[in-house]
């Protein structure tokens, strides 16, 4: 959208949002950087600068342009009217179709001059296309609306095809049904859409596991959403054989086997994204339940710090990826994030003078000049079969799924000894208690010593979203409080990283409460790890040569300035990322 300068200039400083000087000194910043070959306009300088937000600044190009500017905030679009833009174009080309009239279609923009979006959907709708501009906050929302029709168009087609599905229901029932029988009702369409409805609804609200789980009289599908498990709808019990036969028939496993557990995967695309799906099928009292694991194939670009990393922490895991022998340890519970902070270190040891191979179960993510193999116990291909082999490909770099037994610790704590740098993971509750860990596996205490570089323990917590409460502890809330962490190391450490003032005390601090809206139905939104990370120091490689327990080990860490869970979780309730009863409920789970 171009406007002239003087034009833009006269309405900016009229309007009173931004003084003459200012604007003068963006002018004149916009034409030394046209002299030196790069453009940026003026308007462009004074978001960048933060003088005025982008949204005040699409305002004024509607005003001065003559271009009608819509405010989208709580208004329900009709879904006839808004599907008649599909959500992937939606997205991608930030255009709402929000009214309609007989002959035109009004819809709002972030860039009404977006020519080939405005073309295309004149041609897919046949209606003359009225663009109008509009806000961030606006197009959020209404793309939100096609979240939520989901549940609603889920509802029809289990209504619709109610009918059809009872009838395959019935027909298994009465008749001994074979294989290949079993496989035409599992591609029967009623059952595919369903299942296609199902999985869709699930990718776009970001959900991580899909449970399918059969009752007495219905059956019952639940979504992981951010670690919390939520009802996400009830079927008919007649539905559940069909619905599990295609989710078989999509993982190649075998249709007509219903008494012993089945493992399989498959992969789908859904708006341009690659999901992979790992299956899991259970035979229960009532039927077969099927959980299904969503990893989106595109997730990277990880960093330490997007992780939740900071300050000693962070410092501690750079200088460990700095050696080139030794371990790197991740630990906590199933689903805390343990792989994805060894695959965002992998990342950052990831060049082309060295070697990197991991041997897993299953591959997460797929990443470039990595080496990835997938265990497979049933034909004897184990992690440590996997490790065996991997040793004689040459490796630098060696990345174990998971330490599960005493053969793949002594291979792991082997190969670290002979030259290379080894990655993985561990299922204890916190740093200090991978020791007892694995001198129960059988590993020797002047091995680990030798070996191990650092300890990442870690958790999921929920993220505020960007509306949120805030509020002040009090005395008694402080008291409390330091029952559980260091509260004097926590405040200088959080006066270190510069996140409070240097006088700041406790009850000057704020914390916030979530705050539900209409874009954020339970206040929170994502996840982000809390950690604590243990250095290999010379203390504690005394303590473990004297057989100490993981209290002591703990304790000689929290003197080294060792960041529990806790604390960090504390630290950044301070910094408005989460709540303080969050991080309670993580770290007592």
């Amino acid at each position: 959208m171009y406007i002239q300068t003087k034009h833009l200039k006269d309405f900016i400083i009229d309007s009173g949002l931004i003084s003459r000087a200012d604007f003068e000194d963006a002018e004149e910043e916009s034409k030394k950087k046209k002299e030196g070959g790069s453009e940026e306009d003026v308007g462009k300088l004074l978001v960048s600068k933060g003088l005025i937000t982008n949204d005040d600044f699409r305002r004024m190009q509607a005003y001065v342009l003559g271009i009608p500017f819509v405010n989208l905030k709580n208004k329900k679009i009709d879904f006839e009217i808004l599907s008649l833009i599909p959500e992937p174009i939606a997205r991608n080309n930030n255009i709402i179709a929000f009214n309609k009239t007989k002959d035109s279609l009004e819809v709002a923009m972030l860039d009404t001059d977006d020519l080939s979006a405005i073309d295309f959907v004149k041609k897919k709708v046949g209606l003359k296309i009225l663009p109008r501009l509009t806000d961030d906050v606006s197009l959020k929302e209404a793309l939100l609306q096609y979240q939520k029709t989901l549940k609603a168009e889920f509802g029809d087609i289990i209504k619709r095809e109610a009918g059809a599905i009872k009838n395959i229901a019935e027909n298994e029932e009465n008749t001994k049904i074979s294989e290949d029988d079993l496989k035409k009702f599992a591609e029967d369409i009623p059952v595919v859409r369903i299942v296609d409805s199902l999985l869709r609804h699930a990718i776009t609200q970001n959900v991580s596991d899909v449970h399918i789980e059969p009752m007495e009289k219905e059956v019952l599908v639940r979504y992981r959403i951010d670690g919390i498990l939520h009802d996400a709808m009830i079927l008919p019990k007649n539905a559940a054989s069909s619905i599990t036969a295609r989710i078989k028939v999509l993982s190649n496993l075998k249709l007509d086997e219903k008494r012993l557990p089945q493992d399989g995967r498959f992969k789908i695309e859904v708006n341009k994204e690659k999901v992979s799906l790992r299956v899991s099928i259970l035979p229960t009292h009532f039927g077969e339940k099927t959980v299904m694991r969503l990893l989106k194939e595109n997730t990277g670009g990880f960093s330490l710090e997007g992780l939740g990393f900071h300050g000693e922490g962070l410092e501690r895991i750079h200088m460990a990826t700095k050696l080139k022998t030794g371990m790197i340890l991740t630990t906590g519970p199933t689903g805390s994030g343990k792989t994805t902070t060894l695959y965002t270190i992998l990342d950052i040891l990831n060049t082309p003078d060295v070697n990197i191979s991991t041997v897993e179960d299953p591959i997460e993510y797929q990443m470039s000049r990595i080496n990835q193999t997938q265990v497979k116990p049933s034909i004897g291909f184990t992690f440590a079969s996997g490790l065996r082999s991997l040793v004689r490909q040459d490796p630098d770099i060696i990345m174990v799924g998971e330490i599960r037994d005493e053969e793949t610790a002594a291979l792991a704590i082997n190969a670290s000894l002979t030259g290379h740098l080894v990655l993985s993971t561990l299922h204890t509750n916190s740093a200090s208690g991978a020791i007892p860990r694995l001198l129960d596996m059988g590993v020797e205490p002047f091995l680990l010593v030798s070996t191990i570089n650092v300890i990442i323990a870690q958790r999921l917590v929920r993220k505020l979203c960007s509306r949120r409460e805030k509020y002040f502890l009090s005395e008694e809330e402080i008291d409390i409080l330091g029952k559980s962490v260091d509260i004097e190391k926590t405040l200088n450490i959080l006066k270190e990283e510069k996140v409070v003032k240097k006088n700041a005390d406790w009850k000057e601090i704020s914390f916030y409460k979530p705050k539900a809206t209409t874009e954020c139905e339970d206040g929170y939104s994502g996840r982000i790890g809390i950690h604590e990370v243990l250095r290999m120091s010379s203390t504690i490689k005394e303590l473990i040569m004297k057989g100490a327990t993981a209290e002591e080990i703990e304790n000689q860490a929290k003197k080294e300035d060792m960041l529990t869970m806790i604390e960090d979780g504390i630290f950044k309730a301070v910094q408005g990322i989460t709540t303080i009863e969050e991080v309670l409920r993580v770290i007592s789970e």
